[in-house]
């Protein structure tokens, strides 16, 4: 009797699974993302040293996404192959400013008997905040007081505080410690850590610490109170580093129409909800003053949430228009924008104002293969996002190399296409339905094949 192996019935089981999958691995391969799947397509034209090229995406092609978080955006080549990339948002630059500004000191005394307390000083300011003179509280005798430490002003540097770079006369050498402490009146005081400075000097050789790091906060006023008063150098010289934040880099919209909710109330509608910076109002009529409180929310269902209130104004001075027409929003996902005006003020004409909003800034950066041209497809309610991490998808990245990418644009503008507020079907998608069914049939031809190698097995032993 001719009785076959059960290891050959096994390698058949094999064989048939492998040429299974050799035919199913092309139709699958087609459930990848298609530029089909997308509503709005934009060629691209690219420049410079690839394979990675960038693109700063303007408003005007985020408007066609159908999700916020623009998980709806791809990259294709000629052959309709999705491109590996990455999304970034702008970020403000700190902007140093390498000059350091002297500032005022003023000494803060103590009696001898209390040479560790708190200092309790009096001061005279000027109309601007600025001191003009600090002078202890209560009487003290001459010989009695002790230096406990100094008062800096700094109200004149509307920025965040870097560095103090402090000189002292050359009575006092060796190491200066002492706590830095700042305060916005002069009554609360928050700590910022300790400060050191050094002077020492060995024969004809002189070594100096004069610089002490700053959290880089705002303030004031600062107090350097020394940690042995006895000690305490006598200051020549403060000055102060400071760093200013850019300009957060945003991508404004054209104006947008609104509607009347009742007098004195308007709506706008954006196109899709998007996390949006600032907003600005069109005001066309000179000499409008309006009070305004800003409302916003995501969609039509939710409620209404303050934002902010504030003056909006386009007067006439000197032969000039003085503006005041945005306001500042913080970054939320947003649909709808309403704002209430006081009538007191006068309003802001008899037509709605067109409404401008701001998005930061957006990056795209992608890894080119295959044939070109590329393009840009963006717009599809369901999709899942494939963007990559930055320094995935450009390995070793540095800001050198960023900067040295290739440069992608937009050949044409996109057409906006209206969002609409849910997903609508419009009728079957045939070709999805087509190709579900042709994996369905490959499956069933799969087991088929699998249970028609076992039985021949079977039989022939």
């Amino acid at each position: 009797m001719n009785v076959r192996s059960p290891l050959l019935s096994r390698q058949s089981l094999a064989k048939a699974a492998v040429f299974g999958a050799l035919l199913l691995a092309p139709l699958l391969s087609q459930a990848e993302d298609l530029p089909d799947d997308f509503a709005s397509h934009t060629p691209l034209t690219i420049s410079g040293e690839g394979p990675w090229y960038r693109l700063e995406l303007p408003l005007a092609a985020q408007l066609n996404a159908r999700q916020s978080t623009l998980n709806d955006i791809r990259v294709f080549n000629a052959d309709g192959q999705a491109q590996p990339y990455a999304l970034t948002l702008g970020e403000p630059q700190r902007e140093e400013d390498e000059t350091p500004v002297d500032v005022k000191w003023f000494p803060l005394y103590n009696d001898d008997d209390a040479k560790d307390a708190e200092p309790k000083i009096r001061v005279e300011r000027s109309t601007t905040g600025t001191l003009v003179e600090v002078q202890p509280q209560g009487d003290m005798e001459a010989g009695e007081e002790i230096l406990r430490g100094w008062l800096l002003d700094t109200s004149a540097i509307n920025a965040p505080l870097d560095q103090l770079i402090l000189d002292w006369n050359s009575e006092r050498e060796g190491f200066q410690r002492f706590s830095v402490e700042a305060s916005d009146d002069l009554q609360h005081w928050k700590r910022w850590g300790e400060g050191q400075v050094a002077r020492l000097s060995f024969a004809d050789e002189l070594v100096e610490q004069r610089v002490v790091t700053l959290p880089g906060r705002n303030a004031r006023y600062l107090r350097l109170l020394w940690t042995n008063p006895q000690s305490a150098p006598t200051l020549t010289s403060a000055q102060l580093v400071s760093t200013r934040p850019g300009v957060m880099p945003l991508s404004w919209s054209p104006g947008i129409a609104g509607s009347v909710e009742k007098p004195g109330v308007y709506v706008w509608q954006l196109p899709v909800a998007l996390p949006l910076e600032r907003m600005k109002i069109a005001i066309t009529q000179p000499n409008s003053l309006a009070p305004v409180t800003l409302y916003a929310r995501h969609d039509s269902n939710a409620p209404w949430q303050t934002i902010d209130s504030g003056l909006l104004y386009r007067l006439t001075q000197n032969g000039q228009d003085v503006v005041q027409d945005e306001m500042e929003l913080p970054g939320n996902v947003v649909q709808q924008l309403k704002l209430e005006v006081d009538d007191r003020g006068g309003g802001l004409g008899n037509e709605v104002p067109k409404l401008s909003f701001a998005v930061r800034a957006t990056q795209l950066v992608f890894l080119a293969r295959g044939a070109p041209p590329y393009s840009l497809a963006i717009g599809n309610a369901t999709i899942k996002g494939a963007a990559l991490p930055l320094n995935t998808l450009v390995p070793g990245l540095t800001p050198d190399k960023l900067a040295s990418l290739g440069s992608a644009k937009l050949s044409t503008t996109p057409a906006a296409i209206p969002a609409p507020p849910v997903p609508v079907a419009t009728g079957p998608d045939w070709k999805r339905i087509g190709l579900w069914a042709v994996l369905v049939l490959g499956v069933i031809f799969l087991g088929w094949m699998a249970i028609g190698t076992l039985r021949a097995s079977s039989g022939k032993r």
